[in-house]
C-alpha cells in the first residue's frame, strides 16, 4: 500500500466527509485549534477524552475552527465534554463537497442546545463517498456520522484508530443496546445465540433465569438458532461464559452486529421500490431497504424486511442500482436481473445482527437467487458461518465486500469465510483503494470509486468503497454464470486486486448522469 501524508483532522472534518466527499489539498498547512464553543448546561458524563488538533491542509476562514477527536459523538470541545446523544449536522450530509463551498456545522445536544462553527472547503476535487440524506429518526444511533478519511491524508494505523473509535461511538450511541466484545466488535448486549442447541442444556439455561428470545428453524439452511436474553441485566460477555459453564460443548455465540461496509445507511425520505421485477435472472442481496428510483423500475421483485417493515436507504439503493439498475447512461452490471432484497437493518444500524442476517439469508436461499450480494461487513460468528455454508451448500454463490477500514484491519467476514467471493474496489486508473479493507483471501476487484450510483429521490451520488465494488462483482458473476468465467474476464490492476479487476465497462461516470 502506498504511503499517504498525513494531514486531515480524522475527526469533525473526517465525519462529515463520511458519506460525501474528499477536498482537494493545497500546499500550505494551516494548523486549526479549538475555539470557544458553548455546551448544554447539563449534567453528564466525560466521555471518551480531549480534542486532538492536528494539522490540515485546505482553505480555512479566519475564524478559529473545531475539530475533535475522530469519535465526534465521543470526543470533547475544550475542556467541555459533549453529553451523550449529541449529534452533528451539516449541509455536506445531503450535498457533496463538490458542490458546497462555505460550510456550518450544527453541533447539537440533546435539550437543542447548540454551538455552531464554519469551514470553508475547496471544491476542486472530485467528491467522493456516498451523498445520500442522513436518518431523521429522532435515535442517536440513527444520526451517527460514519468516520471516512480521505486518501491522501491517512495511514493503516489511523484507519486503524478510526475503526475503533466509530465501533465504540456506535456502541456509546445506542441506548443501551450495543456493547462490544473483548476485539472491540458490536454485539447486541445480553444477548447469546445458541445453534442447534440440546433440549436438555436448554432448560438447564431457562432455569438459570436466560429467556428465549426467539427460536428460528429454517429448513432451507438446515438448522436452529435459539436467541437467549441474559437474566437481569447482565452484559454479552458475562452471558456467554455462563452459557458455557452450563454446557461446555454447546455452540454459542454473541449476536454480532454487521455495518454496511461504505456509505450512509440512513433511512431515506422515498419511497419504498415497488415490486415489480419480471426478468429471469434472479439476484438477491443482503443490505438496507431500496428506495423508488427510475433506474430500478421493473427491477425489484421482492423486498422483506428482518428488522421491522423494509424501510428505503440511501446504501441499499446504490448497491441495487449497481446490481441492476439502467436509466438512459447510466447501467448495472445485470441490467436484465430481477432483485430480491433482504433489509435486514430497517433504518438502524443496531438492527444488522448476526441472528436477523441469517434468517435473511434462509428466505433468500429459498428464493434460489443466482447469486447473493453482501456489502456489509462484522466479525467472524458462529452463527453466520454455518448459514453462509448452508447457502453455499445450496450451489448459490455468495459475494461480499472486503470493508474499507485499511489492511491492518481485522479479517471482515462475511469476505473472509471460504468459499466466499471477496472484492475490493479500484478507482478510476485501475488502482486499489487505499482503505481497502483485509480478508482471509482477496478474489477480484470492481471498480469502487470515481462513478455514480443511484440516490434515493431520483437522482445520483458520487459513490466510494467496497460496498459499492462488491455489486458489481455479483452482477456481472450473475451474467458470465460461474467463477471461472468471471476470472478469464478479469484483467490486470495496480496494488491487491485478486485475480484482477471485473467489470470496469460497468462504471458510470458521475459527470454523464449529474451526480452530486
Amino acid at each position: 500500500m502506498r504511503r499517504h501524508t498525513r494531514g486531515w483532522a480524522t475527526g469533525m472534518v473526517a465525519a462529515l466527509l463520511a458519506s460525501n466527499a474528499t477536498a482537494q489539498l493545497v500546499p500550505a498547512p494551516v494548523t486549526i485549534s479549538p475555539p470557544k464553543v458553548s455546551t448544554p448546561s447539563v449534567k453528564a458524563p466525560t466521555l471518551a477524552p480531549s480534542v486532538t488538533t492536528r494539522t490540515v491542509r485546505g482553505t480555512l476562514p479566519k475564524s478559529p475552527v473545531t475539530v475533535t477527536s475522530v469519535p465526534s459523538i465521543r470526543g470533547s470541545l475544550g475542556a467541555k465534554s459533549l453529553p451523550n446523544g449529541t449529534t452533528i449536522s451539516s449541509p455536506l450530509l445531503s450535498a457533496p463537497l463538490g458542490s458546497v463551498k462555505s460550510v456550518t456545522t450544527r453541533i447539537s445536544a440533546p435539550l437543542g442546545n447548540a454551538s455552531t462553527v464554519g469551514v470553508n472547503l475547496p471544491a476542486s476535487r472530485p467528491p467522493s463517498g456516498l451523498a445520500l440524506a442522513r436518518p431523521t429518526s429522532a435515535l442517536a444511533l440513527d444520526r451517527l456520522i460514519s468516520t471516512f478519511v480521505p486518501a491522501n491524508s491517512t495511514s493503516s494505523a489511523t484507519l486503524l484508530a478510526d475503526r475503533s473509535a466509530r465501533l465504540s461511538a456506535y456502541a456509546s450511541a445506542s441506548g443501551g443496546r450495543l456493547e462490544q466484545d473483548a476485539g472491540g466488535n458490536l454485539v447486541v448486549r445480553g444477548h447469546v445465540v445458541l445453534i442447534d442447541p440440546d433440549p436438555r442444556s436448554l432448560q438447564q439455561m431457562l432455569r438459570r433465569g436466560f429467556r428465549i428470545l426467539s427460536d428460528d428453524r429454517d429448513a432451507w439452511l438446515g438448522l436452529r438458532a435459539v436467541t437467549l436474553n441474559s437474566p437481569g441485566h447482565m452484559q454479552a460477555s458475562a452471558a456467554l461464559r455462563l452459557v458455557h459453564g452450563i454446557d461446555p460443548r454447546v455452540t454459542a455465540d454473541y449476536d454480532h452486529v454487521y455495518e454496511p461496509a461504505g456509505g450512509a445507511l440512513g433511512p431515506a425520505k422515498s419511497l419504498l421500490a415497488r415490486a415489480r421485477g419480471g426478468g429471469t435472472l434472479i439476484i438477491g442481496m443482503v443490505d438496507g431497504g431500496v428506495a423508488a428510483h427510475p433506474a430500478l423500475s421493473g427491477h425489484i421483485l421482492e423486498q422483506r424486511g428482518f428488522a421491522g417493515a423494509a424501510r428505503p436507504t440511501g446504501h441499499g439503493t446504490a448497491v441495487a442500482s449497481l446490481i441492476a439498475g439502467s436509466q438512459g447512461r447510466f447501467h448495472g452490471a445485470a441490467t436484465n436481473a430481477s432483485l430480491i432484497v433482504a433489509d435486514v437493518y430497517g433504518g438502524q444500524v443496531a438492527a444488522g445482527s448476526a441472528s436477523r442476517i441469517v434468517q435473511a439469508l434462509g428466505w433468500l436461499a429459498s428464493q434460489r437467487p443466482s447469486v447473493i450480494n453482501m456489502s456489509l461487513v462484522g466479525p467472524d460468528n458462529a452463527l453466520l458461518r454455518r448459514a453462509i455454508a448452508a447457502v453455499r451448500g445450496r450451489g448459490i454463490p455468495v459475494v461480499a465486500a472486503v470493508g474499507n477500514d485499511g489492511p491492518a484491519a481485522p479479517p471482515q467476514y462475511p469476505a473472509s469465510y471460504p468459499g466466499v467471493i471477496s472484492v475490493t474496489g479500484v478507482d478510476a486508473r485501475g488502482t486499489a483503494l487505499f482503505e481497502s479493507g483485509n480478508a482471509t483471501h482477496l478474489d477480484f476487484a470492481a471498480p469502487g470509486a470515481d462513478m455514480a450510483a443511484a440516490r434515493p429521490g431520483g437522482s445520483y451520488a458520487r459513490v466510494r468503497g467496497t460496498s459499492f465494488a462488491s455489486p458489481l462483482a455479483a452482477g456481472r458473476l450473475a451474467m458470465a454464470g460461474s467463477v471461472q468465467r468471471l476470472a478469464s474476464e478479469a484483467r490486470p490492476g495496480k496494488g491487491r486486486v485478486g485475480r484482477g479487476i471485473v467489470c470496469a465497462a460497468c462504471r458510470t461516470d458521475p459527470g454523464a448522469v449529474g451526480a452530486r
